[in-house]
């Protein structure tokens, strides 16, 4: 099949890297999945062997994703679409992570990206082609309280996406930064989404614990719906640089966009007045 397509996805076990292998596997295409448990994905991926290549990757350590792209260049010859979903939020305020936490969660929401697109791009480059698909999160554009690591992460994500779309052009590479809102995946359930160790109450976070677990099922977003539109923009001639999925989402940010444009409105006059005279 000549545009049978080659995808390396990142946290392919579950939620919508799992769905997105699933789909791409089943419209005929080859798929690299990574995830820190093959085993989860082994079992949920039974059929399409040929075409599918399970590979055990921590991103968070440059060496194993190198050896993960390397393999699957051994087995595949190239990869067309490049996915990096791998991530998890961790609730709690700002003064209650611990160093650990807010770093931890930093490696595996941004440097895991950087780790993969370092890595796929010297084959991207050589192939005069390629798609890369980071998914971000409407949290990558607005703030929201108690999730301030996951901000700084993916909003770290879509300014690194902006800058890397300018530096790969030339190449014939194409760059597209998702910002999902709320999709009924298990990405709120227990052992997906973290919770700060550490408590100081006046934070409420027990509470917020006990909302967001509860909520967990009830998200207005289907997930099928979202891996189908990643497999048809990456048949695009000119994909969406920045895309938005969710109602909440377009809504959320629309809104933020407003508030930000009355503040900057607001305080123009000392924002223009620091030329020389």
């Amino acid at each position: 099949m000549s545009n049978q397509k080659v995808w390396f996805i990142t946290g392919g076990s579950k939620g919508l890297g799992l769905a997105l292998t699933r789909l791409a596997l089943s419209q005929g295409d080859k798929v690299v999945a990574t995830s820190r448990n093959t085993e989860d994905l082994k079992t949920s991926i039974t059929a399409y062997q040929k075409d599918f290549l399970p590979l055990k990757v921590d991103i968070t350590s440059d060496k194993e994703v190198k050896n993960a792209v390397r393999q699957s260049i051994e087995k595949f010859g190239k990869l067309d679409v490049v996915v990096n979903n791998a991530g998890y939020s961790l609730v709690g305020s700002m003064e209650e992570m611990t160093d650990t936490e807010f770093r931890q969660t930093v490696d595996v929401n941004l440097f895991g990206t950087v780790n993969v697109i370092r890595n796929v791009m010297p084959y991207l480059r050589q192939q005069q082609s390629g798609h890369i698909i980071n998914i971000s999160s409407n949290a990558g554009y607005v703030g929201f309280a108690n999730a301030t690591s996951y901000n700084a992460a993916k909003f770290a994500v879509i300014g690194l996406s902006e800058a890397l779309a300018q530096e790969v052009d030339a190449f014939g590479i194409k760059v597209t930064v998702v910002a999902p809102g709320q999709f009924r995946t298990n990405f709120m359930d227990k052992g997906s989404m973290q919770f700060a160790k550490n408590r100081i109450p006046v934070y409420g976070l027990d509470e917020a614990e006990k909302m967001w677990t509860a909520y967990s099922g009830q998200q207005i977003g289907d997930p099928e719906k979202l891996v189908k539109i990643l497999t048809e923009i990456v048949g695009l001639e000119n994909p969406p640089l920045r895309l938005l999925l969710g109602t909440d989402t377009y809504q959320l940010i629309q809104e933020h966009r407003e508030k930000e444009m009355q503040e900057f409105e607001a305080w123009k006059h000392l924002t223009l007045s620091t030329n020389f005279d």
